[in-house]
Parts: structure tokens; C-alpha cells; sequence
């Protein structure tokens, strides 16, 4: 079982900027070429209409702030698309000379409470600034996805964009208020940008009391060992908790949530929940990033590997 050290909340915003007035959801680290680690992660602003923003910190002690964004990296999109309500960032990937962002667009349905798609935007100034490759999503619905294809994590591996995401076409009733239902799915590019209506089923929940996933995050620690760090939604807890799997070929999963060795802290920000890890090494150091209640409400925090 992994032993973690839980050291605290990171950041939160301070609302000093209209975009960025709560939350640091869904935080995504990617270790920049100066040496300085940056978490991609998305703020809300007082309409909880999310964009996605960066917060830049030591490596070695995520605790000191080297620098906040100013300004969000990307804006919603433009009435009547589908992310007109909000850009989510899940996943920030280099790609030759560029890096990739995927991320989930918000869009409000009338029948149905909403969807979730996937879209990508492009940065060729080191991760600094992103542009929309479309104003449409690069996972749109389809007749076998139909509501959600969100939650995308990229691997930019062997000349091939590989893409672990959620999936679903069915919503469930939970104490009176309807849930989507979602599963893994997996899909492979050779462009980052085409996709296929339906990926390959990566791993489905296994029991009736569980109903979603929330972000995969894939660490690829060798040719044939592969870690899969996911959230899991329960109908008994209602909230997310973590899960745990490993595979030798990043497609057939074996489940081990046991093992995570990171669960919800009594009285404290992640009292009720704790989602969306992103496990990153730098140097001896495996840190985990992930929120805790109300999806980063108060923020997102860091644990450290200890064993």
C-alpha cells in the first residue's frame, strides 16, 4: 500500500481577480523546461462559470508561489457552443513543439441537466498562452457517447497522442436529483485532434453502487507498468473518493483502490471528499495533487510519497 503525507493546501484564490473568484479545480502539473513546475487548474468566478488559469511554484517546495496567472488561458466559448459555461482543464500534454490542452466544455441542457465535451487548445509559447484549434469539441457526442466524453488525460507516447477519458449516455436518479453514469474509455491520435466516435471500454465500474469516475491520470513508469490514479463516485458516499489500478499495456486495468493510501481527513477540506489526483515526480519527490469538498472549493492541496 502507498503511505502518503498530506501537507496542505497549495493555493486558493485570494479574489482579487473577477475570473478567478473561488475554487482551483482539477489540478494538472506539467514540470516546464526552466525547471519550474506549473499546475494548470480551473477558477470560478462568483456565476461559478469556470476558466482555466496556472499557478507556478517551486518543485521542490510547491508550498513557495513563484507566479499566478493574471488572466485566464482561455475564455469560454462563444454563445450557443459547448463551452459557452465554463472551460474545465483536464489535461496539459507536449507535443513536438507545442503543448496540447484538453479540456471539458459546460454545456447547460433543458431536458437533460448538461453535457460534457472535450476541446483542445494549442500553446506555442511554452505553455504561456493557448488558442482554440475549433470552436467545436474534438470529442463531440455520438451515438455511442452521447452525453459525456470528458475528463480527457493525454500521453503523448511513440509518435501516437494516447487518451484515457469519460464516457457515458445514461443518468442515474440519487436522492431525487439525477447523476450522469460514466465509464473509462480509451482512445488513440496520431494527431492529437481526430478522434473516433467510441473508444475501447478501459475500465467500467465493477458493482451497483458505484456510478462515475471523475479524471484519470496515467503515470507511465516503464514499457510495461502503468499506473492508473482515477475518482470514483459512490452512491453510498455520494461524493468522490480515490481509486487505484495498474496495467502493463495501459488498456487492460487491474484494480487495486486499496492501495491508494489517500482518503478524506475528518474536520478538514477534504472532509467529505477528495478527487481528481494528478501524481507527478520530480527528482526523489512524488508529490500528488488533488481537491477536496465542493470540487476545490477551498482550493487545491499536495501530498508528498512517503513510502
Amino acid at each position: 500500500m502507498m503511505q502518503w503525507r498530506k501537507l496542505g493546501i497549495v493555493y486558493s484564490p485570494d479574489r482579487s481577480q473577477p475570473w478567478a473568484h473561488s475554487h482551483a479545480m482539477i489540478p494538472t502539473p506539467l514540470l516546464l523546461e526552466n525547471g519550474v513546475l506549473r499546475i494548470y487548474c480551473t477558477m470560478c468566478d462568483e456565476q461559478m462559470v469556470g476558466r482555466p488559469g496556472y499557478v507556478d511554484v517551486n518543485p521542490q517546495n510547491p508550498f513557495e508561489i513563484l507566479a499566478v496567472s493574471k488572466e485566464p488561458l482561455l475564455d469560454v466559448g462563444l454563445p450557443g457552443t459547448f463551452d459557452e459555461n465554463g472551460v474545465l482543464v483536464c489535461s496539459v500534454v507536449a507535443m513536438r513543439s507545442s503543448i496540447f490542452m484538453y479540456y471539458v466544455g459546460f454545456e447547460l441542457g433543458t431536458k437533460i441537466r448538461y453535457r460534457m465535451l472535450t476541446g483542445v487548445a494549442v500553446s506555442n509559447d511554452g505553455g504561456q498562452t493557448f488558442k482554440r484549434l475549433k470552436n467545436t469539441p474534438v470529442l463531440d457526442h455520438s451515438d455511442q457517447e452521447l452525453y459525456f466524453r470528458g475528463g480527457p488525460f493525454a500521453l503523448w507516447q511513440q509518435d501516437r497522442m494516447r487518451l484515457w477519458y469519460v464516457s457515458g449516455s445514461e443518468w442515474t436518479n440519487l436522492k431525487g436529483k439525477t447523476m450522469p453514469m460514466y465509464d473509462l474509455k480509451y482512445q488513440e491520435s496520431s494527431d492529437g485532434i481526430t478522434w473516433q466516435d467510441e473508444g475501447v471500454l478501459s475500465l467500467a465500474a465493477t458493482n451497483t453502487d458505484e456510478y462515475g469516475f471523475g479524471r484519470p491520470w496515467v503515470v507511465c513508469r516503464d514499457a510495461d507498468n502503468y499506473q492508473l490514479f482515477y475518482s470514483i463516485r459512490k452512491r453510498s458516499t455520494v461524493a468522490y473518493r480515490l481509486g487505484y489500478a495498474e496495467s502493463k499495456d495501459g488498456l487492460q486495468w487491474i484494480r487495486k483502490d486499496d492501495e491508494i493510501g489517500l482518503d478524506v481527513s475528518p474536520g478538514s477540506f477534504d472532509s467529505d471528499a477528495i478527487m481528481y489526483a494528478a501524481v507527478i515526480t520530480i527528482g526523489e519527490k512524488t508529490y500528488c495533487f488533488y481537491n477536496g469538498n465542493d470540487f476545490g472549493r477551498d482550493g487545491f492541496a499536495v501530498a508528498e510519497l512517503v513510502q
